[in-house]
């Protein structure tokens, strides 16, 4: 059977409590793989997994549960191994990389923060921002609301700047922000998002870090900011053992 593996830790890890169970339905025992001085917290990988929301928690708490007794490097869900031997072989193979990272995250959380406008804000923002664009609407007004052309007109030199106002904005938050994080990593692009980005903060200074967002809010009140977080250390671990498995998509 494969293996599904929740995240990568020393093997000086104290022991997990009795009956720790994880992924799948029933729900799996989850056991401890060591090679050297890493280990790899996995279990049975079952069959069809999706990521509900039963299996989704239980991932997160079985990260939580290994996290209590020090650093552990975070597999996103849905990650599988061929099997034990495998996952210990790569354990063996990647062994400084790995015992690099946990010292790396020893003591971090992550926070993922994602911005969108405030359509109406940023609209008044543009508006008093752009000779051209407050010109042209003026116009357009006096004119009982203008001719399709201008409107045509007025329409694209509105979008232009709210799109050079993301751009700018995007910027100016993961300037405000990185100074507060040890790191930054920017996330996919998303339809919906001017923003997505990861910031990761010491865990004794994380009430820093959101002080510094809700200067960003008090200074920027056309953006919408929205953070998550503290979580597991994600979006700054390199892929390990185990790929998505394809059930997840």
């Amino acid at each position: 059977m494969s293996t599904y593996v929740y995240g990568i830790t020393s093997s000086s890890l104290p022991s997990l409590p009795d009956g720790t169970e994880g992924v799948g339905e029933p729900a799996l025992p989850v056991r401890v793989i060591k090679e050297g001085d890493l280990a790899a917290v996995v279990s049975d990988a079952p069959e069809g997994l999706r990521p509900k929301r039963r299996d989704l928690l239980a991932h997160q708490n079985v990260l939580a549960e290994a996290g209590a007794g020090g650093p552990v490097l975070p597999m996103r869900f849905g990650s599988v191994s061929t099997d034990d031997a495998a996952v210990a072989g790569v354990l063996a193979e990647r062994a400084e990389h790995f015992k690099e990272r946990l010292d790396a995250l020893a003591g971090k959380v992550e926070y993922n923060v994602k911005a969108t406008h405030d359509e109406e804000a940023v609209l008044h923002r543009v508006m008093s921002e752009n000779p051209e664009v407050r010109a042209l609407t003026e116009a357009n007004r006096s004119a009982g609301g203008g001719n399709y052309d201008d409107k045509l007109r007025l329409g694209e030199m509105v979008v232009a700047a709210v799109k050079n106002r993301e751009v700018e904005d995007a910027a100016e938050i993961h300037r405000a922000l990185e100074p507060t994080a040890a790191s930054v990593s920017v996330g996919p692009e998303s339809t919906g998002w001017l923003a997505n980005l990861s910031f990761l903060v010491d865990r004794d200074e994380a009430g820093t870090f959101l002080d510094a967002v809700d200067e960003v809010r008090k200074a920027h009140p056309h953006l919408d900011l929205r953070v998550h977080g503290p979580l597991p250390p994600y979006s700054f671990v390199e892929p390990g053992p185990s790929e998505p498995a394809e059930a997840t998509n």
